[in-house]
């Protein structure tokens, strides 16, 4: 009997890995839920079920990573009969380019990452305005997530971070460059510098918050700057240009909000916002980057040199759709490697790490979006939105996907109301130029409310979990409270943006 009693909780250790007991009871429940309620009160109670469950998953994603618990759910859907391996192959095959996006726009970008360094360490160190310092660093970020991917640009800033603070913490414990050392150990750290290293975390936080709330203000403006965007221009018919034209009443008029809230935060010293890095920081950083150029060889050189050509050339494919996405993160990987001599496969293969889990969540939202659309779930929620006033549409459209996105993941979001939008288009009940709108409101609405939460900015999520964090002390609510600011002007300004002008 002990053994068998071993063999059991032994099998329970190991599922769903170390996630809390009362998360892995929670999900043994709807697991054991569901097929009862599919007997007894029918696929349509079954579905929202399962919706609110998998959303439940969404939103305990620091929990546990998503792609089991939900894989889980949609596994077990499709064995109830709500939907089928059919219409969930059929929800891939029509979010191809997305998926495409994902596998080689991320991994592409992974090898452009030594000039994003560059450039964001250049940023740090010269710009002495801590006003000005904020704003660039949320306008490059802007910037770069429209060309590029926000979750590459979240990783690139991560790194510029740590690198820094391991730096500074190094010498505050006393140690030399050449010695080993634990960044995440204070103990060693002199009683004199801990002022400063404190001084220097809320510095940090402050300037990694700007920068990923600019890759949602840059990543709303084009179709390669979040997953849903791509998605929604597919669905819409829109090429690169073409989404940025529409989108730009409503983008513009936010990017020009958010910036200006950088500047104010630091300004008044607002939200945990306004500290300045201590000038014996800035003095070691800065002779260890003089240092680093030194050492910098010809051929380091040329690389970069190389990434800034490619990074014109992605830009330039972009604008002029000279491809579809996916297939031009392709070529930036093979002209990156080609002429930067990586060609080995485990030097490739670790450019795809960071896409793929979540490449694969995405095939389960697809699933979950399977069975909404197979028992028809949101058809009420559509029609009732739809039978509003014409005018007041878009703006609810805006508000209900940023209330969603908020707790859930953005990309599922726009999944949903896209497609059902879509579905509403073609069976002509909404005009060409009315589901325009609806798609500016959807892309905009998932986008920009969703910086509310780490749940809703999948940079946001990145960037709580990462090494970072812990040793800039950003906790949770920490994020939120530092977001606040940014989402309730983004919001004022977006809904404002979308009853103005859309």
């Amino acid at each position: 009997m002990a053994k068998q009693n071993s063999v059991f909780h032994s099998f329970y250790g190991n599922f769903l890995g170390n996630s809390a007991a009362w998360y892995k009871k929670a999900i043994i429940a709807f697991l054991i839920l569901n097929p009862i309620v599919v007997f007894t009160l029918g696929n349509t109670v079954a579905g929202w079920l399962l919706i609110g469950e998998f959303i439940f998953t969404l939103a305990m994603a620091l929990k546990c990573y998503p792609l089991q618990p939900g894989g889980l759910l949609a596994i077990q859907a499709i064995m109830l009969g709500l939907t089928d391996p059919y219409s969930v192959y059929h929800e891939v095959e029509a979010n191809l380019q997305v998926i495409l996006l994902l596998i080689f726009m991320v991994a592409g970008i992974h090898f452009m990452r030594d000039l994003l360094l560059y450039v964001f360490t250049k940023i740090l160190l010269k710009v002495k305005s801590k006003p000005l310092l904020s704003f660039l660093f949320c306008f490059v970020s802007a910037f770069l997530s429209a060309f590029l991917d926000a979750l590459t640009v979240t990783a690139v800033l991560i790194s510029v971070f740590v690198g820094f603070y391991t730096i500074y913490h190094k010498v505050a414990s006393g140690k030399t460059f050449s010695e080993d050392h634990d960044h995440n150990d204070d103990g060693g750290v002199h009683e004199y510098k801990r002022s400063d290293l404190d001084q220097f975390r809320s510095f940090l936080r402050s300037l990694v918050m700007h920068g990923a709330v600019g890759t949602a203000l840059g990543g709303v403006c084009t179709i390669v700057g979040e997953p849903q965007n791509l998605l929604i221009a597919e669905r819409a018919g829109w090429d690169f240009m073409e989404f940025v034209v529409r989108m730009a009443p409503v983008t513009m008029p936010v990017l020009l909000a958010g910036l200006t809230t950088c500047v104010l935060l630091e300004v008044f010293k607002i939200g945990g916002y306004g500290a300045r890095i201590p000038d014996e920081v800035l003095s070691i950083l800065s002779e260890t980057d003089a240092d680093r150029d030194r050492k910098r060889t010809s051929k380091q050189k040329a690389a970069l040199i190389i990434q800034a050509i490619v990074a014109l050339i992605l830009i330039v494919s972009l604008a002029l759709h000279v491809a579809e996405v996916g297939l031009v993160g392709l070529m930036i990987i093979v002209l990156l490697t080609a002429f930067n001599g990586i060609t080995e496969e485990h030097q490739i293969g670790h450019a795809f790490e960071e896409a793929l889990p979540f490449t694969a969540l995405l095939v389960v939202f697809f699933a979950i979006v399977a069975v909404i659309h197979d028992q028809h779930l949101f058809q009420p929620v559509i029609d009732a939105v739809l039978a509003m006033r014409i005018e007041i549409q878009p703006t609810m459209f805006f508000i209900a996907n940023g209330v969603l996105s908020m707790v859930s993941d953005n990309v599922f979001v726009a999944t949903v109301y896209i497609g059902e939008v879509r579905a509403a288009l073609d069976a002509g009940d909404i005009t060409r130029e009315h589901f325009d709108k609806l798609v500016i409101a959807i892309n905009t609405g998932t986008n920009l409310p969703s910086v509310a939460t780490p749940n809703g900015q999948a940079a946001f999520l990145f960037l709580l979990t990462s090494a970072l964090a812990p040793i800039i002390r950003l906790s949770y609510m920490k994020m939120l409270l530092m977001a606040l600011p940014y989402t309730i002007v983004m919001s004022i300004v977006g809904i404002w943006a979308i009853a103005t002008f859309i």
